[in-house]
């Protein structure tokens, strides 16, 4: 027996239904892979391609406001305490440790 319009209507909404629960789940679970990597390697919006807006740029000026800091990744470090972002000029205890080839990769954390 052939099914009918109506039946095959109902088989596509039934699938649909099953897959869009399908992806839910899947995004979930690429999302969560997606924030451990951000986590883990200190990715920022702007790495990733994704501009400011003017309301993103709001909400960190509020934050400024309140004094609230996103921690800073630490890039480098000498084991004895001394630690360094990568970010602003070089400190000096990493430049008297690397000399003059001024390779920091040994300290990279």
């Amino acid at each position: 027996m052939a099914q009918t319009y109506a039946q095959v209507q109902k088989e596509i909404a039934r699938l649909q239904a099953q897959a869009e629960k399908l992806r839910e789940q899947e995004i979930g679970e690429v999302v969560g892979k997606i924030k451990v990597a951000i986590a883990e390697y200190g990715i920022t919006a702007e790495q990733l391609g994704f501009k400011k807006t003017g309301a993103a740029k709001a909400s960190v000026k509020v934050a400024a406001k309140k004094g609230k800091k996103k921690a800073a990744v630490v890039m480098y470090a000498d084991g004895q305490g001394n630690e360094w972002v990568g970010r602003g000029p070089r400190p000096k205890w990493l430049k008297d440790l690397t000399g003059k080839d001024g390779d920091i990769s040994a300290y990279r954390v």
